[in-house]
């Protein structure tokens, strides 16, 4: 099988990429991939992405940057991006890569004029999301790890809406048969919640929020390594590989 891409737009926090690695060895955990199953593109540091055709599906990973900055590096990414959907290449973007891939869609990224989302955050599932093949397991209401200031304010046209949070309505969409979007982060787990939290905390408190109250709220949120081993079966399973 082609391995799934993981297009690096960021790096973790340098105090976990220590102890615990970066995004891709996170998504490689949560996809029940070995790291050899996966082909890596950093592509915030100028490496270039395959052709889509030369992998599986892919994976697009946050980033400390903002897609409404409309850096070069990220605007290369969102042509690809035009591409590998066009090509049915199975697709995930999680945070900045979920705003990447409306971006490169047609929609509209920008500060969320609610502020800041942060800690685990519930997310109500659309009625879309019940008829989806990524979302279609997940109960109606759960939790998961956010952290983000923009924001997709609009979709793109084609897109169906599949979950909300109280200060996002975008939070998660698809487009097409295998292009999803997800603001959360299905590869955080508690741990790496809080040190963003801790490592944030004076932006936070900056903008009138309390990082204990925050802190004290980070749970356990199974559903993102869910959702994370669900795509990788959807990966695995269609569409046909081309030759």
């Amino acid at each position: 099988m082609k391995p799934i891409l993981i297009a690096m737009l960021g790096s973790a926090l340098e105090s976990l990429r220590g102890p615990r690695g970066d995004f891709h060895q996170w998504f490689a955990q949560g996809l029940g991939v070995p790291l050899e199953g996966l082909q890596v593109a950093w592509v915030e540091q100028g490496e270039p992405l395959p052709d889509p055709d030369t992998v599986s599906g892919v994976v697009l990973s946050g980033s400390p940057s903002m897609v409404s900055h409309r850096l070069d590096w990220s605007e290369r990414a969102a042509d690809w991006l035009r591409e590998a959907v066009g090509h049915q290449l199975p697709t995930l973007g999680i945070c900045y890569g979920h705003q990447l891939l409306a971006h490169a869609l047609g929609g509209r990224v920008g500060p969320n004029e609610q502020g800041r989302e942060m800690g685990s955050v519930g997310v109500t599932r659309c009625t879309a999301g019940s008829e989806d093949d990524l979302w279609n397991e997940f109960p109606d209401y759960h939790f998961q790890h956010v952290t983000h200031s923009e924001s997709v304010l609009e979709l793109p046209v084609e897109a169906v809406r599949l979950a909300l949070t109280d200060l996002d309505p975008n939070h998660a969409f698809r487009v097409g048969e295998y292009a999803w979007g997800v603001q959360f982060h299905p590869e955080f787990d508690a741990e790496i919640m809080r040190t963003y939290i801790d490592e944030r905390a004076r932006e936070i408190a900056a903008e009138g929020l309390e990082p204990s109250v925050l802190r004290e709220g980070v749970r356990d949120c199974p559903w993102g390594a869910s959702l994370l081993r669900r795509f990788a079966s959807i990966v695995a399973s269609s569409p046909p590989e081309k030759d």
